[in-house]
């Protein structure tokens, strides 16, 4: 997953920033408003972590502001403030969930997977293709009940293909989910995370094709 932190604090926001990527997740860091705007210019997230009190601005106006333009991206707000008011405030704003620091980072984690699953209307994070059995939460592929381990960048490049079954992906689209602004990568990045999961794979009657010229998708034959 891709995650767009917006958080002054900047102890607060390494934390996190270290727990998210140790999970092999994306994390690009916004210490105001005006950098998350342009963040959100740039690229698309899946999970927005947004703190309220912020040097520019309250973060319920810019989620309000989201929710206006149609952005539809998944928000957890995170802040100080335990009034009822104030989280009742933010959920009736668009916010997804709402955690009141300081939290438990295992808090955080179970949160944003609870409202990712919600929003792709999932009681469960396994997902079934064909013969595969998938679990972001144990990062275990199940091919025909042979169990097959995948490291994080491998479950998230998964995670993206199993999403959208048949869907063609350009490496610049697959970067743009698995990696962060302050990471240099390149696509032949891609390319190795495919040949990876190609490997995992075998036995399976699902295949990475490529489209030549255009990117990868995941097939039934």
């Amino acid at each position: 997953m891709r995650y767009l932190l917006v958080e002054d604090a900047v102890e607060l926001a390494e934390s996190v920033k270290d727990l998210l990527r140790l999970g092999g997740h994306a994390v690009d860091w916004s210490a105001s408003l005006a950098e998350a705007r342009d963040c959100l210019g740039g690229a698309s997230y899946d999970l927005i972590l947004l703190d309220i009190a912020l040097p520019d601005g309250d973060g319920r106006r810019f989620l309000s502001e989201l929710r206006r333009q149609g952005n539809a991206t998944p928000v957890i707000m995170m802040t100080a403030r335990s009034a009822v008011s104030d989280r009742i405030d933010a959920l009736d704003g668009g916010a997804d969930d709402y955690l009141t620091k300081p939290f438990d980072p295992a808090e955080l984690e179970a949160r944003a997977r609870a409202v990712l699953r919600r929003r792709g209307g999932a009681a469960s994070s396994t997902r079934q293709l064909a013969d595969l059995s998938f679990d972001p939460l144990t990062a275990t592929l199940t091919v025909a009940g042979d169990p097959r381990e995948l490291r994080n960048r491998e479950m998230r490049l998964f995670e993206v293909l199993i999403g959208a079954p048949n869907c063609i992906f350009s490496k610049d689209q697959l970067c743009d989910r698995l990696f962060s602004f302050a990471e240099s990568v390149t696509e032949n990045a891609i390319e190795v995370y495919v040949a990876r999961l190609r490997r995992k794979l075998e036995g399976s009657c699902v295949r990475i094709e490529t489209v030549r010229g255009l990117g990868y998708r995941l097939t039934l034959p």
